[in-house]
């Protein structure tokens, strides 16, 4: 009922062009309004049509995320050449294999990162004992400047973990094509915002029930209307993930984490 009266409140309203839509949401972002995020955009779009933001085409939705990115990210731009295709997302239960399969990883990347790397850690949920997660292994490599590619993109590469993506914070890798989805690497600077943030998350995430079960409904609810679409997965945990970083500080200073 909830959506047909959705359907009949937009019909009156014309359909923006995917570009007029984009434009308008750009300038909304520009003007410091917190409310025009990527799904915010999808809606734009979806809603004179009738329609929900999940329900838009999955090329139209590649196509406005790829645009959003490179507002929403300081410096984003994405490698020539490192695309994958569509993989769902699917969550699975906890693998205690994980924290190995982290061990076996750190252990390649340190024989090919000698001095690059100032610190190699364990990050995303498959580092939270009992969460379930994505089976694929967040791995943080913090170096001394992250400018400095040519220090660290062919060694990490030579293990068959591509470049996919940079911006002002941080250089993303994941698998070549054909090889399986089983890693990521983010690349960030020893000491910054980025690799305290991530850090810090997990450190409370392992510690806080409560938060640890608002996080996995966050993600279920995710990936059940986002499986085909990783970027607005990653956005609707949003809201749920700032809520958790707004209390961690304050939980590290106490701890001494």
């Amino acid at each position: 009922m909830r959506r047909d009266l959705h359907r009949r409140d937009v019909g009156e309203r014309p359909p923006l062009s995917e570009d007029a839509a984009f434009e308008a949401w750009r300038n909304r972002r520009r003007a410091g309004d917190d409310s025009a995020t990527l799904l915010n955009l999808y809606e734009l779009v979806a809603g004179p049509r009738g329609l929900e933001p999940h329900e838009l085409p999955l090329e139209e939705r590649k196509r406005l995320s790829t645009r959003a990115l490179y507002e929403m990210a300081p410096g984003f731009e994405i490698v020539p050449g490192s695309d994958r295709g569509v993989e769902p997302i699917e969550l699975v239960p906890y693998d205690p294999a994980w924290p190995a399969r982290f061990d076996s990883w750190k252990a390649r990347l340190l024989e090919v990162l000698p001095s690059a790397a100032r610190r190699i850690d364990h990050v995303g949920s498959t580092a939270v004992p009992g969460l379930a997660a994505k089976p694929v292994i967040d791995i943080q490599v913090s170096v001394e400047d992250l400018f400095d590619e040519a220090a660290y993109v062919p060694a990490i590469e030579s293990v068959g973990i591509q470049l996919r993506s940079r911006d002002d914070e941080h250089r993303f890798f994941r698998p070549f094509e054909g090889r399986p989805r089983e890693v990521h690497v983010h690349v960030c600077s020893a000491g910054s915002d980025w690799e305290r943030r991530h850090l810090v998350f997990v450190a409370y995430l392992r510690a806080d029930a409560e938060a640890r079960d608002a996080y996995l409904k966050a993600k279920q609810s995710a990936a059940a209307r986002w499986a085909d679409d990783r970027i607005a997965y990653t956005e609707a945990k949003d809201v749920v993930i700032r809520e958790i970083l707004e209390r961690a500080p304050a939980w590290a200073r106490d701890t001494a984490s």
